[in-house]
């Protein structure tokens, strides 16, 4: 089995999920099974687990700042095409926050001042075993009710129910879009890639990025479902974008 090849991959969290990612990626180019360029891991605090466990080498170092500023400035620059996006991918946390919807809702808030800009409540849901609201009105969906082992790769044959694999969750929201009569919708689609690390493509939130442009430039309201997703799990958002 040949390599896998990255360019930069940034690392959501120095805490125990992050640590255990950035160990098992090094691990993974140690015995040739992974290339990349850099290796990032982004965390506010700068005594975070891997920063005492790992310290920083000239290919893998810790980030200290916040995860919206970062990704702001990381992905705006491979929006703007003024930094090197190839293989660029992003590993995130299973415990974070929706932060690809809070980078797309601040670029739309950026991109048109004068319009109105809010995430608006779901109101139906994709069918789902599991499906349940936040307080800041992400929706959390699941095709599991039960729990599943940690770092699951999601393969053809479930771990837990030992059946085949009939759910994938990109086609779950693409007809949860059709139900609401939104556009979309914008995935991003974690994927196990090596070693245990899953991942998705920073081309994946440029390109959402340019859907939600295209969508708003054309002056009309809009309504557009953004989901972070692996096979399995999901998180939603209804970003709504008044008339302009």
């Amino acid at each position: 089995m040949s390599a896998r090849r990255f360019g930069e991959i940034v690392i959501v969290g120095g805490g125990c999920y992050g640590t255990f990612y950035a160990r098992q990626l090094l691990e993974a180019r140690a015995r040739g099974k992974a290339e990349f360029r850099r290796l990032l891991v982004v965390d506010r605090d700068p005594a975070c687990q891997y920063a005492r466990e790992r310290p920083d080498g000239d290919d893998h170092q810790l980030v200290v700042e916040d995860w919206d500023g970062f990704f702001d400035r990381w992905l705006g620059d491979q929006a703007a095409g003024t930094t090197e996006c190839e293989g660029a991918h992003i590993v995130p946390s299973p415990l974070m926050p929706h932060l690809m919807y809070h980078w797309l809702l601040r670029r739309a808030r950026a991109r048109w001042p004068g319009r109105e800009i809010e995430t608006r409540p779901l109101s139906v849901g994709p069918g789902t075993p599991y499906d349940t609201a936040a307080p800041d009105g992400t929706r959390y969906v699941s095709f599991a009710d039960w729990l599943c082992p940690t770092h699951c790769i999601e393969p053809a044959l479930c771990p837990v129910t030992r059946a085949p694999r009939t759910w994938e969750m990109r086609d779950a929201f693409g007809h949860w879009a059709r139900q609401l009569g939104a556009a979309g919708p914008v995935i991003f689609q974690c994927e196990h890639q090596v070693f245990g690390v899953g991942m998705f493509s920073g081309a994946e939130a440029v390109a959402g990025d340019a859907l939600l442009a295209r969508q708003g430039n054309q002056g009309g309201a809009v309504e557009l479902l953004v989901g972070t997703i692996s096979s399995c799990h999901g998180a939603a958002n209804l970003l709504h974008l008044g008339a302009g």
